[in-house]
């Protein structure tokens, strides 16, 4: 069961690198400025959706050359492009009803990619406990982001669409309530690393039954 268990992790690894690989060249060769919130060519840098799938994808690289890596680097990364998934659905497809989220490199950045990491986290075997102070620490890269987010608009200012420097949009309503929606981010990440370890955890003992 474990060998099986193993080969499904390493083909889940396999599909993650292919995918984030074709979503980071549609992302990088995208010239249209604004459209379906991405930027032209390396601006995608900015978002954390391109930089958490773009880490995820660096785990699952690692992770296929030496088929060993770090539980909390693997929780950091399945949260990170989790987020991203539960943002867009909840939150910013909504707001742009009229702007299609998942297409082109978004559709695996989006979706895609995010579905198939947090699946691969709940199935693989891990030998033990995962400490619950990972979740936590998962939720220092939406953290850290937030912080960069914030103090750029400080310094630079706002701007206007498509050059804003408030690309999610998530200061409209006054920096108070943009403040309050990263640390509901930051909340949300810790959240689910919290789920993905539990579901981890179940899945394991329905193995054992």
């Amino acid at each position: 069961m474990r060998k099986v268990r193993a080969r499904i992790t390493l083909s889940l690894d396999i599909l993650i690198v292919v995918f984030t690989a074709i979503g980071t060249y549609l992302m990088f060769s995208n010239t249209d400025n604004g459209a379906g919130l991405m930027s032209a060519g390396l601006e995608n840098f900015k978002y954390f959706t391109v930089l958490s799938n773009i880490f995820c994808g660096i785990v699952s690289l690692i992770a296929i050359i030496r088929r060993k890596i770090p539980v909390l680097v693997r929780l950091m990364s399945s949260s990170a492009v989790g987020l991203t998934f539960l943002i867009i659905a909840a939150f910013l497809q909504p707001i742009y009803p009229d702007t299609n989220l998942y297409k082109g490199g978004n559709l695996w950045f989006h979706l895609i990619v995010p579905v198939i990491s947090m699946v691969q986290f709940i199935l693989m075997e891990i030998s033990s406990k995962i400490p619950f102070k990972y979740t936590f620490l998962s939720a220092l890269l939406s953290l850290i982001y937030g912080m960069g987010y914030l103090i750029n608009i400080l310094v630079n200012g706002v701007g206007k669409w498509p050059d804003t420097n408030d690309w999610y949009g998530f200061l409209n309503w006054g920096f108070p309530v943009g403040i309050a929606i990263f640390a509901f981010v930051v909340v949300m990440n810790f959240v689910i690393a919290v789920i993905l370890r539990a579901l981890n955890k179940l899945a394991s003992k329905i193995r054992v039954l």
